[in-house]
């Protein structure tokens, strides 16, 4: 009886898209969470009214930019957030640079200045943005690792998406 799958991994809305059902021939429809949230806040029907007063950066996960073409979603809802300053990094949609939590890269001995993560932090940071927000649980953990790295916890704050939206209810 399921009609609809909301996921909030760009990993898992992969393999539900194309290794589950590699024919688009899925019983239900599958959404990544920050489509949902767009629609909503398209409908009216999610109404942020806190405001999150912050220049913000947003990073496209690979999974759910380079491969599954969603880019614009998660723009929509942060430009729906009341005193947000969206900006973005010089490599953005389908430039956007890997976190490294992909591919098995997590689990490598990289030097740190090396490190996606590191290097993608630093990206936000030259940009300005106080806050880096993504729509993936591998790029959150990654990016929070490359904060810690750089000594930057008082610099920039590493939010999901699900999160910022919750704060301005």
């Amino acid at each position: 009886g399921i009609e609809e799958l909301i996921v909030d991994s760009p990993h898992s809305l992969d393999s539900f898209l194309h290794d589950y059902w590699p024919d688009g021939d899925a019983p239900f429809k599958i959404r990544h969470y920050s489509e949902l949230l767009a629609e909503k806040v398209e409908s009216g029907d999610l109404k942020m009214e806190k405001s999150f007063d912050k220049k913000v950066t947003y990073h496209d996960p690979c999974y759910l930019g380079k491969i599954n073409k969603i880019f614009d979603e998660p723009r929509k809802v942060l430009e729906a957030v009341p005193g947000l300053e969206l900006i973005e990094m010089p490599n953005n949609r389908e430039e956007s640079l890997c976190c490294g939590g992909g591919g098995g890269r997590m689990w490598m001995e990289t030097p740190v200045e090396r490190r996606f993560g590191v290097i993608r932090v630093q990206e936000a940071l030259d940009s300005g943005a106080e806050v880096i927000v993504t729509t993936c649980p591998y790029c959150v953990s990654m990016f929070e690792d490359g904060v810690l790295a750089l000594d930057a916890e008082d610099k920039i704050k590493v939010m999901d998406l699900a999160e910022l939206v919750k704060e301005t209810l």
